[in-house]
């Protein structure tokens, strides 16, 4: 029998060795890959429709194939989609031009994310966040754009994180991974020249404009409730060691989502806790796990309760500060 570890409250956390049989399937990345495809072509052709209640069932469907190739590419990124490698990079190529990132640039910022989680100013995706005078104009654009629904912040996740080649020369400074990482955006954003090109920019806009904002702002909510608003250690530049995977659940808060969608559209990265402790097992596992993280919510409880709140109190404070639990 494997010892079982407690956490911060002494509940009674399996350990990582317990799940270190659970392998990826080639078959359910296949399904996944498919079923990502498949979601974003009924989606396009429906939204070439000029009925206008059939495009507007496509830009929902565009929105939720949005989403889901996000998932996918988180997969992909922490070679957990297939269990053949090939195909993990392969599919995450894919999931990146779909899902608006390039797929070199998510591993290493990813990764580095996974390693300093608790560490706010030492992960890359939550160092903007970190305590500090910021100007006025910041603080009223987070809070228009929080209390508006206007989905800046899902945008500027992708655009200073994996977009931003003079912040990601910064953090890796070797000349093959710059090189690879320069390849890649410029790559992409040929890719996309090329289709606003032979789609043409009116007809592409008319066809996935409102779908894309839609799922920035279903975006927007994931994001955002993963580590925001959630106590976490500063290394005011000091040498720090990584906190170990077990131990980020209390980083990390999870949101529930009505199952289908959780597993069909989010491939469980709404498990966020157990994400982060259990980082090798595959997203379409994770539900197996009999274990009930910490800061586990309502989707629909933290979506009420957060938008309560102005959105530089949600982005620059946390719940020590405040006292607001969700």
């Amino acid at each position: 029998m494997l010892p079982l570890i407690p956490n911060d409250e002494h509940r009674i956390v399996p350990p990582i060795s317990q799940f270190v049989e659970w392998k990826a399937s080639d078959l359910l990345g296949m399904l996944c890959m498919a079923s990502g495809c498949a979601l974003t072509g009924i989606a396009l052709f429906l939204s070439m429709s000029t009925h206008p209640g059939v495009w507007l069932s496509g830009q929902v469907l565009l929105a939720f194939a949005f989403v889901q190739w996000f998932a996918i590419l988180h997969e992909a990124g922490h070679k957990t989609l297939f269990r053949t490698q090939r195909l993990n990079y392969a599919a995450g190529h894919v999931a990146g031009f779909f899902a608006g990132f390039p797929f070199e640039c998510w591993k290493l910022i990813h990764g580095f994310h996974h390693r300093w989680t608790g560490w706010q100013d030492l992960d890359a995706t939550t160092a903007g966040l970190t305590p500090r005078e910021r100007p006025g104009w910041i603080l009223l654009a987070v809070r228009v754009c929080w209390a508006c629904w206007i989905p800046i912040f899902s945008v500027i996740y992708r655009l200073d994180n994996y977009w931003n080649l003079p912040r990601l020369h910064k953090l890796f400074p070797r000349k093959g991974s710059m090189v690879r990482l320069a390849f890649n955006v410029v790559g992409l954003l040929s890719l996309y020249g090329c289709v606003v090109y032979l789609a043409g920019p009116w007809q592409l806009l008319r066809c996935t404009g409102p779908g894309i904002l839609l799922g920035l702002m279903m975006e927007d909510l994931l994001i955002l409730s993963q580590h925001t608003h959630i106590p976490m250690h500063v290394s005011h530049g000091q040498p720090v060691d990584p906190i170990p995977p077990l131990q980020q659940e209390r980083f990390t808060r999870s949101l529930r989502f009505p199952v289908w969608f959780s597993r069909l559209i989010l491939l469980n990265m709404d498990a966020h806790e157990l994400h982060h402790m259990y980082v090798q097992v595959p997203g379409y596992y994770l539900h197996r796990i009999d274990y009930v993280p910490q800061n586990q919510i309502s989707w629909w409880q933290w979506l009420v309760r957060s938008k309560r709140v102005r959105g530089d109190v949600l982005l620059f404070q946390n719940r020590d500060q405040t006292g607001l639990e969700f």
